[in-house]
């Protein structure tokens, strides 16, 4: 299969800050369109067709969180030039018409936006994941992460330990609607498939060597939704190979 890879970016991805790395973000940058659009639809596409049990998660209790987010979603789209929203249904950029399932939220928006979208919701003292549509997870799946909570989520992270545990949480706290946050992460990999899950247990698949040839990686999005109040944790994932990343920062190769 041919690499899906974006020739730029509108940020440095090499240019590394100290975990969590968060900082303000515009609303109407929530939604980003690239140039792999077309080719990363069809991806996602073809996971929800062929391994949608995989990709799509939801707690019924999640529902109208999930309800909420389409909507906002659906909103941001409404806005932008290069999206039609109609009464049951929205054309993409790449010419696509896709229906407007209220029964089936996650798998409507996995059809309408290239990054993925977990729903983090506090339970008790945490915010646990209780819907998400993740086609393009990096070396984590769906399946062993729903319905845990923050620090749940990030086992076997090494750096995410009892304290950075406090510090994400207090983060998730302080999310505030209206005004978003972001982060991004960045690591060398071998492999360019977008769709590359592991299991906790299972071996660590080839990243972070610099002599790999292409570097993925992932815009992450925090945005409050005002009604529901949970948080929607956004994953735009990107891969650029090496001759692009060297052509725009060329300190970085």
């Amino acid at each position: 299969m041919t690499p899906i890879l974006q020739t730029r970016l509108g940020y440095d991805p090499t240019h590394h800050k100290p975990l969590p790395g968060i900082a303000p973000m515009d609303s109407a940058d929530w939604i980003i369109v690239d140039d792999a659009h077309a080719r990363q639809m069809a991806e996602r596409a073809r996971l929800l067709a062929e391994k949608r049990d995989k990709v799509i998660a939801m707690d019924e209790c999640a529902r109208p969180a999930a309800a909420e987010l389409l909507d906002a979603v659906l909103d941001v789209l409404a806005a932008r030039a290069d999206h039609a929203v109609g009464a049951g249904q929205v054309r993409r950029p790449d010419g696509v018409t896709v229906a407007i399932d209220r029964d089936d939220p996650m798998g409507t928006l996995g059809h309408l936006v290239q990054q993925d979208l977990c729903l983090m919701e506090k339970r008790g003292d945490e915010h646990v994941l209780t819907a998400a549509v993740l086609c393009f997870p990096a070396s984590w799946t769906l399946e062993e992460k729903f319905l845990r909570p923050l620090i749940g989520i990030h086992l076997p992270v090494a750096e995410y330990d009892a304290t950075m545990a406090r510090r994400v949480q207090r983060l998730f706290d302080g999310v505030q609607v209206g005004r978003p946050l972001w982060r991004f992460n960045a690591l060398w990999y071998v492999d360019p498939t977008l769709h590359q899950p592991r299991r906790e247990n299972d071996r660590r698949i080839e990243r972070g060597a610099r002599s790999a040839d292409y570097l993925r990686t992932e815009r992450q999005s925090l945005v409050r939704l005002p009604q529901s109040g949970a948080v929607v944790f956004g994953i735009h994932t990107s891969v650029l190979a090496r001759d692009v990343v060297q052509g725009l920062w060329p300190a970085a190769v």
